[in-house]
C-alpha cells in the first residue's frame, strides 16, 4: 500500500516514460512489517475512548467505499522508487490511497491542494477526533472481530501504518537522493572497482593522514584497519568508531551536505538556474538580516514594561510578563535538551571563536530613521565563519552530465559527529583538558559539594591562561567562560546546559557506584568487558581499571542520552501516534517482542549490508531494519543452522571481538561517510523556544511561579550562578512545567536580539542572535526556502500567501495574524515581474513533467512574489501547516528524517559493538532496561500504549531524587509536567488531577 503521485493514471503506474520499477517489494515489505506488528490503533482492543464529537463516523457506505478504494490500492500495486530525483512522491497521495486511510476527510483535504504533506489526513494521525468512531464506539469492532487488528479491517491501523509507508518512502527517497559528501563524492557518483559508488564502504578520503599520531597503529600507508586500544571505547577525537574508515566523523572532518552541490551558495548565482530563479536580487545582507529579525522574528509585546526587551522586572519579581506563542505539548526542559545535544553533534566554532581576523557588519544598512523605527543597530557586526576551503571545486562528468566533486566553500566540524557525549567528555586535547576526574577515584567525575553533602555540582573554572599564563593548572579556556562550572565545551553556557551537565555527571557516577557495588558484591564474577588484545581473557569485575570503568560509562551515559532522544524527546517534539512508533522503532523495532522475526530480519540486513546491487540493497535495509530497529543491528551473529534455533530453544551467538566484520559489521553508511550536512544544522536554528523569562517555581510550594528570571541572566556565569542559587530540584521542576515557546514567526526573544557580545569589541557591544541565523545560512551556502523545499521532496509553494491555512475561519486572531505576516513578508522580500521562460530548478517536475519555471503557475509577465528569495529559516517558521502535534515544520522534519537514521545506522557503538565486552553487563542491560534494576514499568497507560519508566525519568529518579513526588505522575520529561496528557494525543491545556492551582493554568 504505497502512495502514488497526483496526476498519474493508476497507483503503481511509472510517471514518467519506461523507468525502471524499482524497490516495489522494499515498500510491500514496510506494509508487512507494519501489518504483522500492529499492536492496534494505539489503544488496547477493550479499551475504549473519550468520545470525540467531530471523530468521524462514516456511514456503511462511506465505509465500503474506504475498503473498495483499499481493494483497488492493493491491485494496482506500489508506486516504484524514481530514477530520477525531480520524479520523487513530495509527500502527495492519489485518491484511492485517501480514501483508504483516512475517508472522505483525506480526500476533502486533497481537494485543497495544498504544498503540505497528505498522511497527516489519515485517521488516528492527530487526537481523539481524528480517529475512526465507529470502530473505536463499538459498531465496527464487533462486526470484523478481532482479525481486524491483523487484515487491517481496522481503519485507524490503516491509517497510521499509512503514515509510517509515506514516511519510510520519503527516507528511502532521501538515502538515494540527498547524500552529498565534500570529499568523497566522485566515488559515490561513479563507483570504484566495479561496485556501484552508493554501495561502497571504504574510501582513502577517511583514512588517518600521516601526520595523525595513530597513523602506523591502524596501518601506515597499508590497508588501514582499527584495532586495540583505539577499538576498545570511544575515542576521544571520534576516530575509528568505523574500523576501515578511521577518520571518518572525526573532530576537525567536513560538514557534508544534503543538496546538490551545484544549488549551494545561491547569492553567488553560480549556475544559469539559480541565476533565473534569484536574478540579482539576493546578496551576503540582502534581503537585510537586521530586517528580517526585526520585522519577522521579534516578540510583541502587549505590556512593554512589565517584559523591559526579555530583562524582566527588578528583583526577579513574579509580576514581570513577557507575551510569547506557547507549545501546549513542549517544556522548557526541551527547549535546553535541544542545545544540549547540538553541542554534541556540530560546532563551525574553534574555541569560542569564528574568524578573527576581522569583523563584519551585521546589517541594518537603513536609513536612520527606519534604523531607529525598528530598533536595529548598523554598528553591530560579526566574526564571518572559519572556512576550510574556498576556492573553486573541481568538476567532473559522468554518463554524459557534469558533476562538482563538493560545494562551493567547505567548513569543518570542531567537534566530533559522533553521539559520543563529546560535549561532556570531550573532543580534542584542550576540551579534554577541562574534564574534571574525582581526584579519590579517576573513574568519576568531579563533583563538589557547596555544603559539604550530597553529590554537588560541577566544579567551576579556576583562572584562565590569558590571565594566568604561567600556571601550569591555568585553564584552557575563553575568557568569557571564566566563571562557569567547568564542562568540555562550554560556549554558549546557559542554565539548561549547566542543568543538563550536572545531571549527567550524577548518572555518570551513578553508574561507576553501581559498578562497584556489583565488584563488591561479586568481585571474580565476569564484568562482561574484554580487552581486544586479549579478547579469550575474561575480565573480573575486581580487575576492571579506573580508566575502564570511566571509557564504559562514557559509552553507558552517552548511549542513554541518545536513547532519550529517540524515543522520549522526539515523541514528545512529533507528538502523534506514527512518530511514537516510527522512532520506537528505529531505536528497538517493530519486532522487540518477536525474537524469531527479529532474528530472521537481522540476517536478511546482514546479506543486504554486502550487497552491490546499488538498485535494491540501500532501499530494502531502510525498509527492513524497522523490523530488529536499528539499535543493536549486528550485535548479535549466528551460524547459518541457527535461523530457526529459537523455535527450539536454541540460540548460539558466534559474534566476535576477533572478527573485524563482526565488530564493525553492523554499521551502514548508504554510501556515503557520515558526518552532519549544513543543512541539519538549519534547521536546528530553535531560538524561539527560549522564553524571555524563565518561570520560577520552589519544590515545597511547586504551584507557585515566585519569581521570573531574564533567561538572559541565566548565561556564562550566571548560569551556573543561578543553577546553584535555586538547586537542582527546583530548576528541573520550574523548566519542567513551563511551557516553551513555539517555532514560529514573531517569537524570537527580545534578549536574543539585544545579547551582550563585550568581548568582539564593537562600538554597539551588541548582536542580534536572530539576524546572525539568517547570516550564518548565507555564509554555508544554504538554498532558499523554495529551493530547499524542492531538494528534499517536498513540494513548491507559488507565492506568500501559501503561508495563509486556508482552513482558517476569515475573521480568526490566527489568521489575521498569518495575514499581516505575509503582508510584511512581501514589504521584506518584494515581488517581480516573472518570465515563464525562465527555468528554476530541476529537482521537481509537474504531473506533465515540466521544471518550474519563474512564473511558479501564474501567468506569463505577472507580478510574481519573490518566494524564491526566502530564507529557509523564515520559511520554515512561516509554515502554518503542521501533522498534528509537531513542533517543528515538515520542512524541518524531513531534515530529521534521514539524518536522525543515519547518525544511528553509521554509529558502531549503537550497532554492532553494543555489546556487554565495550559497555560490561551491568552497562549493556542499564541502556537496555533504563537502569541497573531492571524494566520498571508506568502504572497507566499513555495515548493507549503501556510503557517502561521513559530514561529520562529514570535518570532524574536517580540524579535528583527529591523530585520523586513530583515525577510520579510524568509519563514523558518533556511534555509540561501539570499537563494532562488526555486520553489520545491530546494538545489540550488543561492541568492533571492535582494541579488544578497551578499558576500557569489560572491566565
Amino acid at each position: 500500500m504505497s502512495p502514488s503521485l497526483p496526476g498519474s493514471p493508476a497507483v503503481g503506474t511509472p510517471s514518467r516514460p519506461s523507468p525502471l520499477r524499482r524497490h516495489r517489494h522494499g515498500l510491500a515489505a514496510t506494509a508487512l512489517l507494519a501489518w504483522l506488528a500492529a499492536p492496534g490503533a494505539g489503544l488496547a482492543a477493550d479499551e475504549a475512548l473519550a468520545l470525540h464529537p467531530e471523530a468521524d463516523k462514516p456511514s456503511w457506505l462511506a465505509t465500503w467505499s474506504s475498503l473498495r478504494a483499499c481493494k483497488r490500492l492493493v491491485a494496482g500495486g506500489l508506486r516504484e522508487v524514481p530514477d530520477d530525483r525531480a520524479d520523487r512522491f513530495l509527500g502527495k497521495v492519489q485518491e484511492d490511497t485517501a480514501l483508504c486511510r483516512g475517508g472522505k476527510r483525506a480526500v476533502e483535504a486533497l481537494g485543497r491542494d495544498t504544498p503540505w504533506v497528505d498522511w497527516q489526513h489519515y485517521w488516528a494521525t492527530g487526537a481523539g477526533a481524528s480517529r475512526n468512531a465507529n470502530y473505536d464506539d463499538g459498531w465496527l469492532r464487533p462486526l470484523v472481530g478481532g482479525l481486524s487488528e491483523r487484515v487491517h479491517l481496522n481503519p485507524n491501523d490503516r491509517g497510521i501504518d499509512g503514515a509510517l509507508i509515506d514516511l519510510e518512502y520519503q527516507r528511502v527517497e532521501l538515502i538515494k537522493f540527498n547524500l552529498f559528501d565534500n570529499a568523497t563524492y566522485r566515488d559515490y557518483v561513479q563507483g570504484r572497482d566495479g561496485a556501484p559508488g552508493s554501495t561502497l564502504t571504504r574510501w582513502a578520503a577517511m583514512r588517518l593522514p600521516p601526520e595523525h599520531p595513530e597513523y602506523q597503529a591502524v596501518g601506515g600507508d597499508a590497508e588501514q584497519l582499527c584495532r586495540g586500544e583505539l577499538i576498545r571505547h570511544r575515542t576521544l577525537t571520534g576516530i575509528c568508531n568505523d574500523l576501515r574508515n578511521p577518520l571518518m566523523g572525526a573532530t576537525g572532518t567536513l560538514f557534508a551536505r544534503n543538496v546538490e552541490f551545484a544549488e549551494t551558495f545561491p547569492d553567488a548565482g553560480h549556475t544559469d538556474l539559480t541565476r533565473a530563479r534569484h536574478g540579482d536580487r539576493l546578496g551576503p545582507m540582502t534581503p537585510d538580516p537586521q530586517r528580517i529579525s526585526r520585522e519577522l522574528f521579534t516578540r510583541e509585546q502587549s505590556r512593554p514594561e512589565l517584559c523591559n526587551q526579555g530583562r524582566g522586572l527588578p528583583g526577579h519579581a513574579a509580576e514581570a510578563h513577557c507575551d510569547y506563542h506557547q507549545a501546549p505539548f513542549f517544556n522548557v526542559l526541551a527547549a535546553f535538551w535541544i542545545q544540549f545535544m547540538t553541542h554534541d553533534w556540530f560546532s563551525h566554532l574553534n574555541e569560542g571563536e569564528n574568524d578573527r581576523t576581522g569583523l563584519q557588519s551585521a546589517g541594518c544598512r537603513l536609513p536612520d530613521d527606519a534604523a531607529a523605527a525598528l530598533g536595529c543597530r548598523p554598528g553591530d557586526a560579526f566574526q564571518p565563519s572559519l572556512v576550510a576551503q574556498a576556492d573553486a571545486p573541481e568538476a567532473f562528468d559522468h554518463q554524459g552530465k557534469q558533476y562538482l566533486t563538493r560545494a562551493h566553500r567547505t567548513f569543518n566540524n570542531h567537534v566530533t559527529a559522533w553521539w559520543d557525549a563529546s560535549q561532556l567528555y570531550g573532543y580534542d586535547e584542550v576540551s579534554a583538558s577541562r574534564v574534571k576526574r574525582d581526584p579519590e577515584d579517576p573513574a568519576r567525575l568531579q563533583l563538589v559539594a557547596n555544603d559539604g553533602h550530597g553529590p554537588g555540582y560541577l566544579p567551576r573554572f579556576g583562572p584562565g591562561c590569558d590571565v594566568a599564563p604561567d600556571d601550569a593548572a591555568c585553564e584552557r579556556i575563553h575568557p568569557a567562560w571564566a566563571g562557569q562550572e567547568a564542562a568540555a565545551f562550554p560556549d554558549n553556557w546557559t542554565v539548561g546546559m549547566a542543568f543538563y551537565h550536572n545531571v549527567f555527571a550524577r548518572e555518570h557516577n551513578a553508574f561507576v557506584a553501581a559498578f562497584r557495588e556489583q565488584a563488591a558484591a561479586t568481585p571474580d564474577a565476569d564484568s562482561g568487558l574484554r580487552d581486544p588484545a586479549e579478547p579469550a581473557r575474561v575480565i573480573r569485575y575486581r580487575d576492571v581499571t579506573d580508566d575502564e570503568l570511566f571509557e564504559a560509562a562514557r559509552l553507558v551515559v552517552a548511549a542513554m542520552i541518545a536513547k532519550i532522544h529517540t524515543i522520549e524527546w522526539t515523541p514528545q517534539l512529533l507528538y502523534d501516534e506514527p512518530l511514537y512508533r516510527g522512532m520506537n522503532s528505529n531505536w528497538s523495532g517493530l519486532f522487540h517482542e518477536h525474537a524469531f522475526m527479529e532474528s530472521a530480519l537481522s540476517r536478511v540486513l546482514d546479506r543486504l549490508r554486502a550487497s552491490d546491487d546499488e538498485r535494491h540493497a540501500n532501499a530494502w535495509y531502510s525498509v527492513l531494519a524497522a523490523g530488529p530497529g536499528i539499535f543493536g543491528l549486528g550485535s548479535e551473529r549466528y551460524a547459518d543452522g541457527s535461523l530457526f534455533a529459537k523455535l527450539r530453544g536454541r540460540r548460539d551467538d558466534i559474534w566476535s571481538l576477533e572478527n573485524p566484520d563482526h565488530v564493525n559489521g553492523g554499521i551502514n553508511h548508504f554510501g556515503s561517510p557520515f558526518n552532519f550536512p549544513e543543512e541539519f544544522i538549519t534547521v536546528y536554528r530553535l531560538h524561539p523556544l527560549v522564553p524571555d523569562l524563565l518561570e520560577v517555581r520552589d519544590l515545597g510550594a511547586p504551584d507557585r511561579i515566585h519569581s521570573k528570571v531574564p533567561a538572559l541572566e541565566g548565561f556564562r556565569a550566571g548560569a551556573s550562578d543561578l543553577l546553584h542559587e535555586h538547586g537542582l530540584a527546583d530548576w528541573a521542576l520550574s523548566m519542567g512545567r513551563q511551557r516553551l515557546g513555539l517555532l514560529t514567526l514573531g517569537n524570537h526573544g527580545q534578549f536574543l536580539q539585544n545579547l551582550d557580545m563585550p568581548h568582539l569589541g564593537t562600538d554597539t557591544g551588541k548582536l542580534d542572535i536572530a539576524a546572525l541565523d539568517i547570516i550564518r545560512d548565507r555564509e554555508r551556502g544554504v538554498p532558499r526556502f523554495n529551493e530547499f523545499r524542492r531538494q528534499y521532496g517536498l513540494k513548491q509553494l507559488t507565492g506568500f500567501d501559501d503561508f495563509i491555512d486556508a482552513r482558517l475561519p476569515e475573521d480568526s486572531a490566527e489568521r489575521r495574524r498569518q495575514e499581516a505576516l505575509v503582508a510584511k513578508m512581501r514589504e521584506v522580500y518584494g515581488q517581480h515581474v516573472c518570465d515563464a521562460g525562465k527555468v528554476i530548478s530541476h529537482a521537481q517536475r509537474d504531473a506533465a513533467g515540466h521544471y518550474p519555471d519563474d512564473c511558479l503557475g501564474h501567468p506569463d509577465g505577472t507580478l510574481v512574489d519573490n518566494i524564491e528569495d526566502v530564507d529557509a529559516v523564515v520559511g520554515w517558521l512561516a509554515e502554518p501547516v503542521r501533522p498534528h502535534g509537531f513542533a517543528i515544520s515538515e520542512t524541518q522534519f524531513v531534515v530529521f528524517i534521514l539524518n536522525a537514521s543515519r547518525r544511528l545506522f553509521s554509529d558502531r557503538f549503537f550497532t554492532s559493538s553494543f555489546r556487554p565486552e565495550f559497555y560490561t553487563q551491568l552497562g549493556h542491560d542499564w541502556v537496555m532496561h533504563n537502569g541497573p534494576d531492571g524494566v520498571v514499568m508506568e502504572t497507566a497507560t499513555s495515548n493507549g500504549h503501556r510503557q517502561p519508566v521513559s530514561p529520562m525519568k529514570r535518570v532524574l529518579q536517580r540524579t535528583v531524587p527529591e523530585l520523586a513526588a513530583e515525577l510520579d505522575p510524568v509519563v514523558n520529561v518533556f511534555d509540561p509536567w501539570a499537563r494532562a496528557r488526555g486520553d489520545y494525543y491530546s494538545l489540550e491545556w488543561t492541568p492533571r488531577p492535582g494541579a488544578e492551582n497551578d499558576d500557569a493554568f489560572a491566565r
